[in-house]
């Protein structure tokens, strides 16, 4: 009991420190001034006061939105006396395999730095800048020349790394129940089977109603969606990220599902949001990085523009370049079992003083990267809100997707629980997927771009 009242009293004192370098703690101190001079609020009283002030002004919820936005990326609970490296992964095996990773991918990049004598950043001459700032929406109908330029890595990599995990300490003596897992990931972590599944996933049970099933033609909408949209329209109104995250386990109104997100997510857009999204877009009009080619590349690759399919390749080159300049996507890596790649000023390498994250953000764009930000582009078209959106989703789910960790929303987990539950309740599939050399990685079926950059083919991503 203590030391769960501890562990909350920490997790308390944390948030708040978080909190209070935001700008949303300046503005309630900006408003619990200014409440001073209102009629209501009495000296022996003051405290109570101001609490009723924000309560009936709405920044209550807006403290409380920013509470909940915090916890959704808190990491989970460990030991006190953990090492700060068990709080982004508590598996030794793991961070050895995520290390020897990241080397991987930084050969790759510095090699084709060096194959191709281009510098990992530069200075825009004015000239340069002045025709990217002209071409700023229409960057889809440029065509630079990259058929020297190679993605870093291709998702087929990153699949076999996860394959060839081993822990060491099953190596010998694994137990009988995981030495029956004949999936393509072989490592001992816990998830979920379907009971748990079933728990977990309660909304979608069959007595419970589900938008995409219960809104189908032959269901009455006056029987469950006229009145679902209703409370969705009674929820945003609200402005409760809580209640909106609980309310799409229902399943999302097609006509609301952005401004839902968005509350989910604590977006709102504020004039200093709009702002920043502006120095992110002069930074890269002056400043031209290495990845830039990567990001062009990618987004020509898999994503550019078709009439009767993609028209929001402008959104992709605005998005993605704006995020690799966006050094508060630093923070996540205070609970991704990933480190931010480092670089040093010319003539200082190995000083530690000269050291720099490249790209500033952290985060080196592979093949496929892009296709994380294009479904958002039917969502939002404003480009300061969807860069907002794609951040966020981000730091709190996609680098996940790409980072070899135990987290059970990590990549390793999801490929090892649809292998799982394969294998457990429809076994002659698993065998006959197995027997014509179609592996059943679940891993490749949900979370892998589908084209490879030499024209090959892999698993489809959904």
């Amino acid at each position: 009991m203590l030391q769960e009242e501890s562990d909350l009293s920490l997790i308390i004192a944390q948030i708040v420190q978080k909190l209070k370098g935001s700008n949303l703690y300046a503005q309630l101190e900006r408003q619990a001034w200014a409440s001073l001079q209102r009629p209501e609020i009495k000296l022996q009283s003051l405290k109570e006061d101001i609490k009723e002030f924000f309560k009936i002004s709405g920044w209550e919820k807006k403290l409380q939105n920013a509470v909940y936005s915090e916890l959704s990326v808190f990491p989970l609970p460990s030991h006190p006396a953990a090492p700060p490296e068990h709080l982004k992964e508590p598996l030794v095996y793991m961070r050895k395999a995520q290390g020897s990773w990241e080397k991987r991918i930084l050969k790759s990049l510095n090699s084709m730095c060096t194959e191709l004598s281009i510098p990992l950043a530069r200075k825009r001459p004015v000239g340069e800048q002045k025709e990217l700032l002209n071409k700023w929406n229409e960057m889809g109908t440029d065509e630079p020349d990259l058929s020297l330029f190679r993605p870093v890595y291709a998702p087929k990599d990153f699949l076999e790394v996860l394959i060839n995990l081993r822990n060491p300490n099953y190596e010998n003596g694994d137990s009988l129940s995981f030495r029956t897992h004949l999936g393509l990931i072989q490592v001992p972590l816990k998830v979920k089977d379907i009971p748990e599944l079933k728990e977990f996933f309660v909304e979608l049970g069959l007595t419970t109603g589900q938008l995409g099933i219960d809104d189908s033609t032959q269901v009455p909408p006056e029987l469950f969606e006229n009145e679902h949209v209703r409370i969705g329209q009674k929820v945003l109104a609200e402005q409760d990220s809580a209640a909106a995250q609980q309310y799409i386990r229902q399943g999302s109104p097609t006509a609301l599902r952005a401004e839902l997100w968005a509350l989910i997510l604590n977006i709102s857009s504020q004039p200093e949001d709009i702002l920043y999204y502006e120095q992110l877009k002069t930074n890269v009009i002056q400043h031209d990085l290495l990845v830039d080619s990567l990001i062009y590349k990618d987004v020509k690759l898999t994503a550019s523009n078709d009439d009767y399919y993609f028209v929001f390749e402008d959104y992709l080159y605005q998005v993605l370049l704006c995020f690799s300049r966006d050094t508060s996507v630093l923070g996540h890596f205070a609970y991704n079992s990933a480190s931010p790649p480092k670089s040093y000023i010319r003539g200082k390498l190995g000083l530690e003083e000269y050291a720099v994250f490249y790209p500033p953000n952290g985060v080196i764009p592979f093949h496929g990267f892009s296709m994380y930000v294009a479904p958002l582009c039917f969502l939002y078209h404003e480009p300061s809100k969807l860069y907002q959106i794609f951040r966020e989703m981000y730091v709190r789910f996609f680098f996940r997707l790409h980072s070899i960790s135990s987290h059970p929303s990590g990549i390793v987990s999801l490929c090892l629980l649809f292998e799982t539950l394969l294998q457990t309740y429809l076994p002659q599939l698993f065998y006959h997927l197995r027997e014509i050399g179609a592996q059943p990685a679940g891993s490749c079926c949900v979370c892998f771009p589908s084209s490879e950059p030499d024209g090959g083919d892999i698993t489809g991503r959904s």
